[in-house]
């Protein structure tokens, strides 16, 4: 697989990497309007929004990039719909040629510790719903 990341690396001249860390607050209003209306204020309106909006993101840079690192707790914060968006993320990189790079440590920054905590023990709020994604009483930690 290294291989592979240096090819691309010298083939867009380019030794960066995308992160793929969606935030519902950052993704445009277009976007969440459509998926709402079609899903409701869900956890699989969610995963469908992060989708969409990776999938811009995708389309936009694929032939500019060699790879890409998905935050898994920015998709673990929506429950399993979130996790089938991660997993068709990854898909759709690997379909466009790019190297993945699975963000999936769990000691983290800040951002991504509050997904986490999110996922498991808190809400979130998508439209004007808020949802337990996980729903879980208490959680380990180190």
């Amino acid at each position: 697989m290294i291989g592979k990341l240096i090819t691309n690396i010298k083939k867009t001249e380019a030794p960066i990497v995308v992160g793929l860390d969606p935030m519902l607050g950052f993704v445009p209003e277009y976007i969440k309007t459509a998926v709402i209306k079609e899903k409701g204020e869900t956890l699989e309106a969610a995963g469908e929004i992060i989708y969409r909006f990776n999938e811009g993101i995708v389309e936009a840079v694929c032939d500019l990039i060699p790879a890409v690192k998905p935050q898994i707790a920015m998709y673990e914060q929506f429950g399993i719909p979130g996790l089938i968006a991660f997993r068709r993320t990854v898909e759709l990189c690997k379909s466009r040629g790019l190297v993945v790079i699975g963000d999936v440590k769990r000691g983290d920054i800040g951002s991504t510790s509050a997904a986490y905590a999110t996922a498991h023990l808190g809400k979130v709020k998508i439209g004007s719903s808020m949802i337990a994604p996980f729903d879980e009483d208490f959680a380990t930690v180190n």
